[in-house]
């Protein structure tokens, strides 16, 4: 008989697991810590994230796997490959930028803020969205996504007696737990019609389901999708991103324009390229729809924004996340059609990294002009570069290379693989969509961007840089030119494993 007692690996698994560790000492340190001491608990987060993105080395070397059913080989709950770990750098990293943003943020805000509660929901969220993209059966898979989810919405809202985040907050709250129950019922679906959770097991039975079960499949498929659409703020599922980001406090809007769209594509990749691809026939076109709606809407809402109106600034970049969300899309719609489904993966992974290093960099900056200006409108970076030349020119840069324009070349590169992407699958009409889009995205970018190098209204007004923004300004910046200057690497980097 054989032993049902499961071996874990704790090296495989330690990434989610340090970040996890760390919320709950920190928790427990709120207690005892004095007042004047709260500040040592977001330095200690802030060394907790850098940890756990450091055990992400030891793991290049081979694929590893834990948590497996026993006498099924190759069927296991928790994998560490090439894709996982991509997408938990991405994720830790991010976190750990996000993280130096709240350092400085919570230090402004006062005691609006309670700093014990704020960092251990911060690093429960970070623990569950590294989870996710090594989850390979579906409870895990939700599981880790309402992990990342419930922090986050905590998050949004933590500001005391602010009506505007607790209004923020329960948007974002409602179309989660929306995007949670649809999904719970799309899982249930394939799991009535399959009798497995385990993707690679779901992928293999789903080829076979009997007749009767057919349309029942089907509808699990089509749930599932709107579950995750949710969570990638993909249109018509959009409508809380713009309020939530103004509301939540500027480092948790940085976090969920970067991580929570993470979160959203590394699931909506594994339950479509790897549990569902006999179904590639009920999930490509829809995707493909769903791109081209999401980046048309998102780059129409984003160049609507008047300069002038009160954060229009963050409107204007959660907008932008709403677009860049549609081209985001466009490479797993077109793993429906290519013959080589991993690459077309590799496309939006590469893109993740781009979009992630810069607009955690735009957000660093808009945080820094943000303690100057309280209401954070597109005109009160007229005149920046008088004032902070290395700041307006870091800005300049990200905006260029959301933008697709040189100096931004890792911007355009990304851009690139993702058009190539949709071509090669025979997908010329979203190729055609997405150009008039980056079209479009070309207007408000670019006058963001020379407004900055424009005469100042009045006398300019001087930013302060404190140690953690100019951290993680030099930390983006440094990353934004370094691809810039080697843009294949993104690529090689970004092989995906998944196969």
């Amino acid at each position: 008989m054989s032993s049902l007692v499961q071996s874990v690996d704790w090296l495989a698994i330690a990434p989610p697991t340090i970040a996890a560790v760390v919320g709950l000492v920190v928790l427990v340190a709120d207690l005892f810590v004095s007042e004047a001491r709260k500040p040592l608990l977001g330095w200690f987060s802030v060394a907790g994230l850098a940890a756990a993105t450091l055990m992400l080395l030891p793991l290049l070397d081979a694929d590893r796997s834990t948590f497996c059913l026993v006498g099924e080989e190759g069927v296991c709950s928790y994998t560490a490959d090439r894709f996982t770990l991509v997408i938990q750098f991405l994720v830790l990293g991010g976190a750990l930028l996000a993280a130096l943003l709240s350092v400085t943020a919570l230090k402004d805000e006062g005691k609006r803020l309670p700093e014990g509660e704020y960092w251990f929901l911060f690093l429960s969220s970070a623990a569950g969205a590294a989870l996710l993209p090594a989850s390979r059966d579906l409870a895990t898979l939700v599981v880790a996504l309402e992990v990342a989810s419930l922090p986050a919405f905590a998050l949004v809202g933590l500001r005391h007696g602010d009506r505007k985040s607790s209004e923020a907050a329960l948007k974002f709250f409602l179309s989660s737990v929306t995007a949670t129950a649809v999904s719970l019922l799309g899982v249930s679906f394939v799991y009535a019609a399959t009798g497995t959770l385990h993707l690679t097991l779901v992928a293999e039975r789903v080829q076979d389901v009997d007749g009767q079960l057919h349309t029942l499949t089907q509808t699990g498929v089509v749930l599932t999708l709107i579950g995750f659409a949710f969570k990638t703020a993909a249109v018509p599922f959009h409508f809380w991103v713009p309020d939530t980001y103004v509301g939540a406090p500027l480092p948790i809007a940085a976090y969920l324009s970067v991580i929570g769209k993470a979160v959203g594509f590394s699931g909506l990749i594994l339950v479509t390229v790897v549990a569902l691809p006999s179904y590639a026939d009920v999930w490509g076109p829809a995707l493909a729809a769903l791109a081209a709606l999401t980046m048309t809407v998102g780059n129409v809402g984003a160049l609507r924004q008047q300069a002038t109106r009160a954060y229009s600034a963050v409107r204007l970049l959660a907008w932008s996340s709403v677009g860049q969300a549609g081209y985001l899309l466009v490479p797993v719609a077109a793993a429906a059609y290519s013959g080589d489904a991993e690459k077309s993966i590799g496309s939006t992974v590469a893109y993740a990294l781009m979009y992630g290093a810069v607009n955690l960099g735009a957000f660093a900056v808009a945080a820094l002009v943000g303690r100057a200006h309280r209401l954070n409108r597109v005109a009160d970076y007229r005149g920046l570069y008088a004032s902070s030349p290395l700041t307006a020119l870091l800005l300049a840069f990200f905006l260029l290379c959301l933008a697709g324009l040189p100096p931004g070349v890792i911007g355009l590169f990304a851009k690139v693989t993702v058009f190539s992407a949709a071509v090669d699958a025979g997908l010329g009409w979203l190729a055609v969509v997405m150009a008039v889009n980056v079209v479009i995205a070309l207007v408000y970018y670019l006058q963001w961007t020379a407004l900055l190098f424009r005469a100042p209204e009045g006398e300019p007004v001087k930013h302060r840089l404190p140690a953690p923004l100019t951290a993680a300004l030099a930390l983006t910046g440094v990353l934004g030119v370094a691809l810039s200057g080697a843009p294949q690497l993104v690529l090689r980097f970004t092989g995906t494993g998944l196969f």
